[in-house]
């Protein structure tokens, strides 16, 4: 009886510790996030990533799109919409610098200048400007430093289930419902 006993005790310390340990595992995976190999987040993106618009004197860089990254989708991802909000800009109102969705979920991230013109990996939605792709920083001198936030959304639709050239506030209804995690960075950026 006391055999039995040992090993009955034995077992089920044996499958409490494996227990312990798949929980333990799944608690240290991965989280979905998006990094960048040329800024941190909370640091300053480079001048060549601002905006180049010959029109607007505020746009004083190259519009070379940084590059980004990004691992550990939530399972059950098909696709992806990848936004860069200025909540500071236009005093406050915020500046839409790019909406892109329709990443397909193979993507897993962009070269930097890689979206600096229209591609063939997401469809192009519509920004503040009027574009389908990255605009970067346009921030006025002497005001406070703006914070560009990149947001990644992984969703279960298929690439090509929504239209193109949707801005921000149009996009964000058709994601509703579908969207199974996010990610984001920030890259900082102002002028004295």
């Amino acid at each position: 009886m006391f055999q039995a006993q040992a090993i009955r005790g034995a077992l089920l310390a044996a499958a409490f510790a494996t227990f312990g340990m798949a929980a333990q595992g799944a608690l240290a995976a991965d989280p979905f996030s998006i990094t960048s190999s040329s800024f941190k987040d909370g640091t300053m993106l480079a001048t060549k990533n601002a905006g180049n618009i010959k029109t607007n004197p505020n746009c004083v860089g190259e519009n070379v799109s940084p590059p980004l990254s990004w691992s550990n989708p939530p399972a059950g991802t098909k696709s992806y919409a990848l936004l860069m909000v200025d909540p500071e800009g236009r005093g406050g109102l915020g500046v839409n610098h790019w909406v892109a969705y329709g990443i397909p979920a193979s993507v897993t991230g962009f070269a930097e200048n890689e979206v600096s013109v229209l591609g063939n990996k997401y469809v192009g939605g519509k920004s503040t400007q009027g574009f389908g792709y990255y605009m970067g920083p346009c921030t006025p001198p002497g005001t406070s430093m703006h914070h560009y936030t990149f947001v990644l959304i992984a969703t279960d639709l298929e690439p090509n289930a929504i239209e193109p050239g949707l801005t921000k506030e149009e996009l964000l209804p058709k994601l509703n419902g579908h969207a199974k995690g996010t990610a984001g960075i920030v890259g900082l950026f102002g002028r004295p």
